[in-house]
Formats: C-alpha cells, sequence, structure tokens
C-alpha cells in the first residue's frame, strides 16, 4: 500500500488545459457587476498576457460585452472563440439539460501596457485633485 500512495504523491499532471486555468473567468451574470469582470481581465492579462472568459446560459451575453469592451477600448485583440454545449444536472437525480458555453480567449493588445499605464496615471491625478 505504501508503493501506492508514494506513486500517487509523486504524480506529476502536465496537462496543458490544467495550466490555462490560471488565466480563466467563469462569469456569472448574477454574482458580480460587470465593470467588476472588465477590471479582473486586465488584472488578468497584465499577468499571463492573455485571458479566457468562460460562461454558461444567460452569462453568455455578459461575456461577450466584457470582451466587446475590452476590445473597444484598445486592451485586447480576439484569439479564439469557442462554442458547445453542456449536459448539466439542474436537480440531483434530475435528468440533464443542455446549456450553451462560450470560451473567448483574449490577448493583450499592442498598445496594452501604454493604456494602462495612462488610466493609472490618470487616477493619480484625480487622486491627487481631490
Amino acid at each position: 500500500m505504501e508503493v501506492i500512495t508514494e506513486g500517487v504523491n509523486n504524480i506529476n499532471i502536465s496537462d496543458a488545459s490544467a495550466a490555462s486555468k490560471k488565466n480563466r473567468i467563469q462569469v456569472s451574470n448574477t454574482k458580480k457587476p460587470l465593470f467588476f469582470y472588465v477590471n479582473l481581465a486586465k488584472r488578468y492579462m497584465q499577468q499571463h498576457n492573455e485571458v479566457e472568459l468562460s460562461a454558461l446560459g444567460m452569462a453568455i451575453a455578459t461575456v461577450v460585452t466584457i470582451a466587446e469592451i475590452l476590445k473597444n477600448n484598445g486592451l485586447a485583440v480576439e484569439k479564439k472563440i469557442t462554442t458547445s454545449t453542456v449536459d448539466i444536472r439542474e436537480e440531483t437525480g434530475g435528468r440533464p439539460v443542455q446549456k450553451a458555453k462560450i470560451e473567448i480567449l483574449l490577448g493583450k493588445s499592442e498598445k496594452f501596457d501604454e493604456l494602462m499605464a495612462a488610466a493609472e496615471e490618470e487616477a493619480i491625478n484625480n487622486e491627487e485633485q481631490s
């Protein structure tokens, strides 16, 4: 039995999808306000150079809005969009219901760092004036 637990403790998972989870934001349209996700996506892009926005069902519109805000402000470029359906059990023992799923991968735009620095400088100037 010791050999098995030693083997389990030494497992090294090198799944590429597990590594990309660090920069994934799973968006809900009920839990947080829209700009919470916009600001979180900016922070993730600063840290990881890209961010993956993911949503199910009714939250898909929120994810698309977040992506469009970032793109229209010149902060992000669209890298990949994936749509699919997933089976979800609404309640225990209930039958599975299919829900739409979207994943949008955004990368930093060429002007991302410049725009973020300008926004930070403007925030500092506004603080000094008050």
